[in-house]
């Protein structure tokens, strides 16, 4: 249900108020300090807010799927209320684009926490009708998605820097796992001791609650000063421009949205479907979330730019190669493996991936000054891929029951991806950066 949700989004124009690197001011002037890793009190009270919708969608958006399957029994009903909530998002991104760039980028963060909380407010009142309104549902859940993210990325661009921006997504996947490691079970243990139906009610509830709380959080967070036009077709002049490296970032970050479209719902799914037990798929989140939270930790630690490009390949064959354990007999042993493998190695892929795409949207002054376009062609990109990814889970869905491949071949078939991403992205990785810390030395 997460926006983004293995990637997390230099402050080279931080909004007004006090902090403890201040690196440029708003108007472009001044000094930027690339190499600081310390992350200031904005940085660390937007990682919070995050946390707590990370733990809101660990409580309820891992059941949804299962919650949804067990009302209708339909495969296809789960794509299209995925289809329809990334499609949304994505649009979100585009038009919301002009209020966050022109007006209170924080009334969207706001908004899209506030959007999700009333998602999960408005299933606990449908009960199982839910399924009857899968479409409008997904809609929903895509602008709360659409208006958070988009505001978050571009707040995360300003309380960042170069130098931190791997540690800040090192602790912004530390805080995630953390919340994968407690709130998954509990809502499994809930749900199993309450007979299913009512325990799904508890934790739906429990869900709308946190993102309440986020919302008042969210208060604490400054309010950043609005500058420029919003351009709405910026994104294509870059992709139509001969030479401009995002004509290979683009297509890197729809290889992310392929896998991910799928694999944010799925996995779920298909561990529950061998156990037929919520409290086992919330076991699994929590053994693969304490080995994620540990490879985050480990990777934010020790990850720099330099060593962004042997990390992501490494990190891209690894993800692909645990793929293997799903060609065996589906059980909650296999997917169990295959769920650590990918734990311990998406961190290796996402960190640099995620850092060297805001690193290339800082790379000059005029980029920075664009930086909300920049995030939308971002997510317009992880859109198409996430799009590609479901359609292709749609098409296979009535080939399902006629062999035992047909599932790990379309796993295969999308979670390949990542290496392809990789390929275009080899160029672009450790190079912005090094490029900007020579010309400001």
């Amino acid at each position: 249900m997460e926006q983004g949700k293995h990637g997390v989004q230099s402050r080279w124009f931080a909004g007004k108020g006090g902090s403890r690197v201040r690196t440029v001011s708003n108007d472009g002037g001044g000094k930027r300090n690339y190499e600081s890793r310390a992350l200031d009190g904005q940085a660390v009270l937007l990682l919070a807010v995050q946390a707590m919708l990370g733990t809101a969608n660990a409580l309820s958006g891992t059941f949804l799927p299962i919650y949804l399957w067990k009302t209708s029994q339909s495969f296809a009903l789960i794509g299209w209320f995925n289809l329809t909530q990334f499609l949304v998002s994505g649009l979100t991104f585009w038009l919301a684009g002009k209020w966050v760039k022109q007006h209170n980028k924080m009334n969207s963060l706001r908004l899209g926490v506030a959007l999700s909380g009333l998602f999960y407010f408005v299933v606990l009142l449908l009960g199982k009708s839910a399924v009857t309104y899968a479409v409008p549902l997904g809609a929903m859940i895509g602008l709360g998605n659409g208006f958070f993210w988009l505001a978050f990325n571009v707040v995360y661009f300003e309380v960042t820097e170069p130098g931190n921006r791997d540690r800040f997504n090192g602790w912004a996947g530390l805080l995630g796992s953390g919340a994968g490691i407690v709130a998954p079970w509990i809502s499994g243990w809930l749900i199993t001791i309450n007979n299913g139906e009512r325990g799904y009610h508890i934790i739906f509830t429990v869900s709308a609650i946190v993102f309440a709380v986020g919302v008042v959080l969210s208060f604490w967070l400054k309010k950043r000063q609005s500058s420029g036009t919003y351009e709405w077709l910026h994104g294509v002049r870059q992709l139509r421009e001969r030479g401009n490296p995002w004509r290979f970032a683009f297509p890197a970050i729809v290889c992310q949205g392929v896998r991910e479209g799928v694999y944010m719902f799925f996995i779920g799914l298909l561990v529950f479907l061998a156990t037929k037990n919520e409290g086992k798929l919330g076991n699994f989140s929590l053994v693969t979330s304490l080995v994620a939270l540990f490879s985050f930790w480990l990777i934010g630690r020790m990850l720099k730019p330099e060593r962004r490009r042997a990390a992501m390949l490494i990190g891209a064959l690894a993800v692909t190669a645990t793929i293997a354990t799903l060609f065996w007999p589906l059980s909650y042993r296999t997917l169990l493996i295959f769920g650590i493998g990918t734990a311990l190695f998406m961190p290796l892929y996402i960190l640099p991936m995620t850092s060297t795409v805001f690193d290339l949207i800082g790379s000059t002054e005029a980029s920075a000054r664009q930086r909300e376009e920049f995030v939308i062609l971002r997510e317009a990109g992880l859109t198409v891929g996430r799009i590609v990814g479901v359609a292709a889970y749609l098409l296979v869905l009535p080939y399902m029951d006629r062999s035992d491949y047909v599932v790990p071949g379309l796993m295969l078939a999308v979670g390949a991806f990542p290496i392809l991403g990789w390929w275009l992205m080899r160029g672009l990785l450790g190079k912005v950066t090094a490029g900007r810390n020579k010309a400001s030395s």
